[in-house]
């Protein structure tokens, strides 16, 4: 009798263990399925060199830093994360000169296998930002939202360099 207790309580542990490696596999699904953000983005124009680098972290954490260069002037900096968490998947950027350089976080509202959506609605501007994997190798990123009370929208296609 003793010998069967011990014997079920081992196939019940075993089975909790895997069930929870499964769990834990299901749950970084939402990063694994953006792994086509990584790498070097660019959109050249008379404007200027809008260039994106995302690099993987690790297994939750992917990084970013995205900047845009007007002759040999950086008009704009951000460092961007983006990190599943349990379930929970959100896009941190901070924004040199912008909100006292602290980080801003948007929540994951829509994720396929090529498109990311990112929300903050709190934010002053933007409340949205979007990822879409075209299948030319390219990505369009798009900001959008309400600025000065009006609807706003920016859209920036990027080749992959790298």
């Amino acid at each position: 009798m003793l010998k069967n207790i011990t014997l079920l309580l081992l196939i019940v542990t075993f089975a909790s263990c895997k069930k929870s490696n499964s769990a834990e596999n299901a749950e970084k699904e939402k990063i694994k399925s953006s792994r086509w953000l990584l790498g070097t983005w660019e959109n050249k124009s008379a404007e200027g060199s809008l260039k994106e680098i995302w690099s993987k972290v690790n297994d939750s954490t992917f990084e970013g830093q995205s900047y845009f260069i007007k002759a040999k002037d950086t008009i704009h900096f951000e460092t961007i994360q983006l990190q599943q968490t349990g379930d929970e998947f959100t896009y941190t950027a901070t924004v040199k000169g912008q909100n006292n350089d602290k980080p801003v976080a948007f929540k994951m509202t829509n994720n396929t296998e090529t498109e990311l959506v990112f929300e903050n609605p709190t934010h002053d501007y933007p409340q949205k930002i979007s990822y879409k994997n075209l299948s030319n190798g390219s990505i369009t990123a798009e900001i959008s939202g309400t600025q000065a009370g009006k609807p706003s929208s920016e859209k920036y296609e990027m080749k992959k360099t790298q």
